[in-house]
C-alpha cells in the first residue's frame, strides 16, 4: 500500500470497463473523507484519494514552493495515464479543474463539488461577504491562536459542527493546519494558475455539485464556471452545505452516477 493513498472497489468490476476514479479532498481533511461516496461507486469502478501536501500522510509542507503548485504536482503524480473519472471537493475541486485543463486526455469526466476558487465571483455580493467573513482570520493567526483561527474558519466552510464539539484529536489536527487557508490564497483568490481564462478549453463532460445551504459565493463560483465550462451542468443537494461529500455521501454520489451515466 502507498502511504498516503486510499483505495476502493475494483478496476475489474462491471460499469465502465476498467475506468479509474480519482478523488481529491478539501482542505484540513485527508483522503478519508471521501468514504462514504467512495464506497457508495465502489460497483462502478476502483476509485484512489491521496492525501495532499500537509494532509493525512501527505508529502511535507514545503515552505519555498507555492502550495496549489505543489498540491498539484503530487495529485498529478497519482493521476492516472488512462482517462479517468476526476472528482474534487472545495481546494481539492480547484486541483482537479488545473488537472483537467493541464492534462485532458487524462480525464474522461471532471466532477467539481463547491470549488472554493473564490476569484471567478470577485466583486459579486456572495465574495463581498466571504471576504469580510474571513478577513477575521489574520488578526488570529499573526497572535498564533489556531484554535480560534480554525474555529473561525470552520464556522463558516465547516460541516455544521462547532470546533468546540469536535473531538479533541480532530481539533488538533485542523488547527495545525489551519495555514493552508492563507497559503491557498494566490491561487484561489487571485487565479495565480491561470484557471479561468482557460475554462473554454474543456472537453470533458463536468458537473458541478454544491449544497443548497452553502455561503453564497459557492452559487456566484458556480454560475461563472457553468457559463464558461463548454459541457457542464450543475446540480444541487437539498439540504446540504460546504461539507455534503462528507454529511451527504448518498446524495453526492446518486449525481456522480447520472453524470457517468
Amino acid at each position: 500500500m502507498i502511504a498516503g493513498l486510499r483505495r476502493w472497489g475494483d478496476a475489474g468490476d462491471a460499469g465502465d470497463a476498467g475506468v479509474v476514479a480519482m478523488l481529491l479532498h478539501c482542505s484540513l481533511a485527508h483522503a478519508g473523507a471521501w468514504e462514504g461516496v467512495a464506497r457508495a461507486l465502489a460497483d462502478r469502478c476502483a476509485l484512489l484519494a491521496p492525501d495532499l501536501v500537509g494532509h493525512g500522510r501527505g508529502p511535507a509542507r514545503e515552505l519555498d514552493r507555492d502550495y496549489h503548485d505543489h498540491c498539484t504536482e503530487v495529485a498529478l503524480g497519482h493521476l492516472p495515464d488512462a482517462p479517468c473519472h476526476l472528482i474534487g471537493h472545495s481546494f481539492g475541486a480547484s486541483i482537479a479543474l488545473r488537472l483537467a485543463l493541464d492534462h485532458p486526455a487524462r480525464v474522461a469526466s471532471l466532477t467539481l463539488f463547491e470549488p472554493v476558487l473564490f476569484a471567478a465571483a470577485k466583486g459579486q455580493p456572495g465574495w463581498q461577504k466571504h471576504r469580510a467573513s474571513m478577513a477575521g482570520l489574520g488578526p488570529l493567526l499573526a497572535a498564533g491562536d489556531l484554535d480560534a483561527a480554525a474555529a473561525h474558519f470552520l464556522a463558516e466552510w465547516g460541516g455544521g459542527v462547532p470546533f468546540s464539539a469536535m473531538p479533541e484529536a480532530q481539533r488538533a489536527y485542523m488547527a495545525a493546519r489551519i495555514w493552508v487557508v492563507p497559503e491557498s490564497a494566490p491561487a484561489l483568490e487571485e487565479d495565480r494558475a491561470a484557471i479561468l481564462p482557460r475554462l473554454g478549453q474543456l472537453d470533458c463532460p463536468t458537473l458541478l455539485i454544491e449544497g443548497a445551504q452553502s455561503p453564497p459565493v459557492i452559487a456566484e463560483i458556480q454560475a461563472t464556471l457553468a457559463a464558461a465550462i463548454p459541457q457542464s451542468r450543475r446540480a444541487v443537494v437539498a439540504g446540504a452545505g460546504h461539507m455534503a461529500p462528507i454529511t451527504h455521501p448518498a446524495q453526492v454520489a446518486a449525481e456522480i452516477r447520472a453524470l457517468w451515466g
